[in-house]
């Protein structure tokens, strides 16, 4: 009894942090509500683990009984060492028998039923199945037999097959400890009691074993054997025939099982297993190999058409690739003004900004306390209620401010739990705005919060919960929370006022708290009251992972601002790898870390659930976006408290609900193999597309770049690396091809297998509606955005905007978005300029067009509207503002152009035709009398003017006063060349203001003049 106590007691202490996490889990879920969600899947685990537990108990209980039975029948003693063996264990065991039986029993029960718990998910779906409505191609079996129950009846299977395994090892152990079995006896050595009992379980090993052959025949739909996953030709022609014959040798193995009792020997079982070993190496292995290696390749196309046609068809219904609407793309090379003014809306809304770039700017400007940071940007759109635009639907860019423990002013736990508590309010900025100077133009701003009008008013703008937040707060203490004011001051005399937090209300509430986190503060602070309460699982991912674990949610959950609130929106996916035939899907880089999708394999996906957290409240209600979809109503089945139907959700909220980007990604890396549908088509891969690769950002020096294609006939492409990174998906408002009106969808471009051309693009509405561009043929295909890319990088003005920002900044590329205009495909491309290691603000905006298929023309400009406007007179205007004076791009070339048409077949390295007139006009004369020395003197001093007015940000003196030095430096140029053959004075050239800006780092470079 001690050491009973002593095990309990020390069982209770290692496990003190575990119970106290348990304990906190179900007042967590009790305090949103949803404890059911919390009892179900507890029920579910303990339910499993007592069924399997009680049937391995009674299992190995009456085995062990008739062992005992058995065994004490038939035992004559003749004075052997086995017989002396027997003697001693009866007389050790004697009246323990049954105590002894129970406890083995007992334990190996509790080893074989408590991993059981982990089928949790499977016992779920298995007993709330529904059907699919559809049938697979290989059995005619309905869809929801393999994902609901297939599962679940193989786990069964196996686990019964390896706990007979273990209950006939403990019989025949058994026997052999009661006298039984004698191994030392020169004959009878196994009573034939014994052997009847040995050989009714062997025989119900071999009939287990033949259920599993026959449930492994259905799971040859996700073999992986064939050119793709499902039962391809070897599977069908060979394995199954394979699995039929194993049935039929378990099938007679069981017979000769059972007839064994009545013969003298183990000649007939020998034979049985002899003859099923056989033939599982040889039919199961050996024979499918050969044939999948010799038989099949020699006519592959013929062999395995028909069952490349069946996963075809499986993949695009599992993925939802079969909704995906096929439309030509005829391009139209001849986009003008008038086109654009037409589709103003669009032009309005095309996004500038990168969403990690903005995320720096938004740090760097919007933060506004140290203890605030930016964690993401996204892209929504909104409708402005008032002012001169109401009505119109605007693109924006949104950041929420969150807490940042890491960069608290008086760090300690009272701070970091009691005090700073919470964010505050999101920074909103629209798509295609910047200012004067490249700043984003905010409409959502400051702290207090300042609105534009016509953009949603925030109200409540205390964030407690939010992205990548860890650990816990404590809420409603006599410490305060941190407030802003309404005249911008901080104050620490707020508290918490929502409906989300675990009340601490008891002493026993605080210890579990302590011992879950690791800290014993909740347990002996004095400014925790029984008012006070627990703010967990504050990551909006985590909060909903944990009462949906069954899903998989995406990786970037985004803020709303609605009804004064600030509600996060996270798409959550059902998904399963039972789906027969179907490809499954490869988790690679496409997909982005952090994502539920890329923790699982799966070959079918549904965008099946909107999951809606209130950042204040912490409230969560789960909307069901597919009501059609047989995985989501197994889980509703399930959990009826859990979800909620769509149209539950207020209009407003809905309007802001997106296609999810995870998804997409998935559906559009799949749809560039799965858009062939001819199987000989598709084995060849001739036709295959792949996702546009990302071009890259830095800002590499023109003069080493590779010659650009011209993305048509003539040219010669630079070949497309399949080990590129693909390009992201981007959210765009515009108008499709045949619709009446913009669309919020995403967009992803294609191109064909290592080219550049473009090959279609792909659009995802919010609704659901999936649409391929498909471009015509190669020949006059546009470019893609590598291309494009390329394009950009030769022309001159870029190389010049190195010159005009780079000697004391960082110059980077960002992303090109491609932008789809009546039949036109346009590139945009903003230019980063960071000084200092400051935000990063657009200086610059690069756009492409091909007004055939072998000419590209580029505008660079100081705005996407100028830059629009140099290559479609009479463009609508955007909404960024004219750029400052000294940020003007016009002086670096006087905005002339040389028309590529001019130049031979297929170049491209063009900048954007100018049908003004050059400005011509020589700048004033510097003066460049005098001597040599009083010319050095001169360019030193214009060194020096220039340095001063870069320091100030005035650009424009600053050309002025490299242009002057430039002539300084030519007429010395001419004197000393036609004095000694261009050797220079003194044997030194002058140094140039001309040159690139040196390789290193501009921060760390000290330079005596605007020249390296």
């Amino acid at each position: 009894m001690l050491i009973v106590a002593l095990t309990l007691l020390f069982v209770l202490a290692t496990s003190l942090r575990g119970i106290a996490g348990f304990y906190t889990d179900f007042l967590w879920f009790d305090s949103l509500d949803l404890s059911s969600v919390w009892r179900k899947v507890l029920g579910a685990k303990v339910s499993l683990v007592i069924i399997f537990t009680l049937v391995f108990f009674a299992l190995m209980w009456v085995n062990l009984t008739l062992a005992e039975r058995l065994s004490g029948r038939t035992i004559r003693f003749g004075g052997s060492s086995e017989d002396e063996l027997v003697l001693r264990y009866r007389e050790l065991v004697g009246r323990r028998s049954l105590l002894i039986r129970g406890a083995t029993a007992g334990l190996l029960a509790i080893i074989a039923g408590s991993g059981t718990s982990a089928q949790w998910n499977n016992w779920l779906l298995f007993t709330n199945h529904t059907d699919f409505g559809e049938k697979d191609a290989t059995y005619g079996i309905d869809i929801g037999f393999y994902v609901f129950q297939l599962p679940f009846l193989r786990f069964v299977a196996s686990w019964t097959f390896s706990a007979l395994i273990v209950v006939l090892v403990a019989t025949v152990v058994a026997h052999y400890l009661n006298g039984g079995i004698r191994m030392q006896a020169s004959q009878d050595r196994v009573s034939s009691q014994v052997k009847a009992h040995v050989s009714v379980l062997l025989a119900l090993l071999a009939l287990v074993r033949a259920a599993q052959y026959f449930l492994d025949r259905f799971e040859l739909v996700f073999s992986g054997r064939g050119p793709v996953d499902g039962a391809t030709y070897t599977d069908i022609n060979v394995q199954e025939r394979a699995l039929l014959l194993m049935i039929m040798i378990s099938v007679f193995a069981t017979v000769l099982f059972i007839v064994n009792i009545w013969r003298r020997g183990w000649i007939l079982p020998a034979m049985a297993v002899g003859l099923w070993a056989l033939v599982a190496v040889l039919a199961g292995e050996a024979v499918p190999s050969f044939v999948q290696r010799f038989r099949v390749p020699g006519e592959e196309a013929a062999r395995e058409s028909p069952y490349i046609d069946n996963n075809i068809k499986a993949t695009r219904s599992a993925l939802g690739l079969d909704g995906i609407e096929d439309q030509p793309f005829d391009v139209n090379y001849d986009l003008s003004g008038e086109d654009l003014t037409e589709n103003a809306d669009t032009v309005n809304n095309i996004r500038l900004w990168d969403t990690s770039e903005l995320q720096r700017t938004f740090n760097r400007f919007e933060a506004q306390r140290d203890f605030y940071n930016v964690p993401d940007v996204d892209v929504d759109r909104y409708v402005i209620q008032d002012g001169p635009d109401k009505g119109t639907l605007r693109q924006v860019m949104v950041a929420s401010r969150q807490i940042d423990d890491t960069n608290l002013p008086s760090p300690g736990w009272e701070a970091s739990r009691l005090v700073y508590t919470s964010g505050y309010g999101v920074i909103m900025a629209p798509a295609n705005a910047k200012t004067s100077n490249g700043q984003p133009s905010l409409v959502e701003r400051e702290i207090p919060i300042e609105t534009t009008e016509g953009y949603p008013v925030i109200d409540q703008p205390d964030l407690y919960l939010g992205q990548d937040l860890d650990g816990y707060k404590i809420v409603d203490t006599t410490r305060g929370e941190l407030r802003i004011e309404s005249d911008g001051e901080d104050s620490t005399s707020g508290n918490y006022e929502g409906a989300d937090g675990v009340p601490l209300d008891s002493a026993v509430r605080r210890a579990a708290v302590a011992l879950r986190f690791g800290e014993i503060e909740p347990l002996i602070s004095g400014s925790i009251t029984p008012d006070s309460k627990l703010l967990m699982q504050r990551d909006v991912r985590d909060r909903v992972q944990a009462l949906a674990p069954f899903l998989a949610f995406d990786h970037d959950p985004y803020p709303v601002v609605i009804d004064g609130r600030i509600v996060y929106v996270i798409d959550g996916y059902t998904t399963t790898d039972r789906y027969p035939n179907a490809q499954r899907v490869e988790i690679g880089r496409d997909i982005p870390e952090g994502s539920g999708l890329g923790d699982r394999s799966f070959n079918y996906a549904r965008n099946s659930v909107k999951a809606v957290v209130d950042a204040y409240e912490g409230t969560v209600d789960m909307y069901v976006n597919d009501a059609d979809d047989p995985l989501i109503q197994a889980y509703q089945k399930a959990f009826p408290d859990l979800f909620l139907p769509l149209d539950d959700a207020p209009s407003d909220l809905r309007a802001h609900f997106r296609y999810p980007e995870d998804l997409f990604r998935v559906q559009s890396a799949m749809w560039g193999k799965y858009h062939v549908s001819e199987p000989t088509a598709f084995l060849e891969g001739q036709s295959e597309w792949t996702v546009a690769p990302e071009p890259d950002t830095r800002a590499a020096d023109s003069t080493t770049t590779t010659a650009a294609p011209a993305g048509g006939a003539g040219a010669a492409p630079t070949p497309v690396s399949q080990g590129e990174a693909a390009i992201e998906p981007t959210y765009q408002l515009l108008r499709p091809p045949g619709a009446e009106e913009e669309e919020f969808v995403l967009v992803r471009p294609f191109t064909r297998a290592g080219r550049p051309q473009l090959s279609a693009y792909m659009t995802a509405a919010p609704d659901g509606k999936l649409v391929s561009f498909n471009v015509g043929s190669e020949d006059d295909a546009p470019q893609g955005p590598q291309g494009a890319a390329d394009v950009m990088s030769q022309n001159d003005r870029v190389a010049q905007l190195r010159d005009f920002f780079g000697q004391n900044a960082d110059i980077s590329f960002g992303n090109v978005l491609l932008v789809p205009i009546d039949g036109s495909i346009i590139y945009v491309r903003p230019v980063y300029v960071t000084a200092n290691n400051d935000a990063p603000l657009i200086k610059a905006v690069i756009v492409s067009h091909q007004d055939d298929p072998d000419n590209t023309r580029v505008a660079v400009e100081s705005t996407l509207g100028e830059a629009l406007e140099k290559l479609f007179p009479g463009s609508p205007g955007t909404l960024e503002e004219a750029p400052a004076p000294d940020q003007d791009l016009g002086e670096l070339d006087g905005g002339d152009a040389t028309d590529p048409r001019d130049e031979s077949p297929g170049t491209t390295t063009t900048t954007t035709p100018d049908t003004t007139t050059p400005d011509t006009t020589p700048p004033e004369d510097p003066g460049t009398d005098g001597t040599d020395a009083e010319l050095v003197s001169r360019l030193l001093d214009a060194f020096d003017a220039a340095d001063a007015a870069l320091a100030e940000g005035d650009l424009a003196a600053y050309q002025e006063q490299v242009d002057v030095a430039s002539q300084i430096a030519d007429e010395l140029d001419r004197r000393n060349g036609s004095a000694d053959g261009g050797s220079g004075s003194g044997g030194s050239d002058p140094p140039s203001s001309t040159t690139d800006p040196p390789a290193t780092d501009p921060e760390t470079t000290t330079t005596t003049g605007p020249s390296a």
